[in-house]
């Protein structure tokens, strides 16, 4: 996963649902010297919390996406956080 177009990134997952596994899994992708280049918020929710998980992504650019991890793997999360990372690095690539 291209994070280096990240500025910051906010996760909040029930750990009691099984919807809390895929944004787990995200925070762990992110990798451990992240924290130097990005914001990192997290939320534990409760137990009783109907929401299971939801990852905000914002970019350099300003685009910002929210993304409810019930209904999407993890797959699918990093595959549209890289869809816009790789853009993101065609047009610096192209500007020098």
């Amino acid at each position: 996963m291209i994070t280096k177009y990240l500025t910051t990134v906010s996760v909040a997952f029930n750990p009691f649902s099984k919807a809390g596994r895929t944004a787990r899994i995200f925070m762990a992708l992110l990798g451990p010297y992240t924290r130097e280049t990005m914001k990192i918020k997290t939320t534990v929710l409760n137990r009783d919390s109907e929401v299971g998980g939801r990852v905000e992504v914002r970019f350099k650019d300003g685009k910002e996406f929210q993304m409810d991890t019930s209904k999407m793997t993890i797959a699918d999360i990093v595959e549209e956080v890289d869809r816009h990372s790789r853009s993101l690095k065609r047009a610096d690539d192209l500007s020098g």
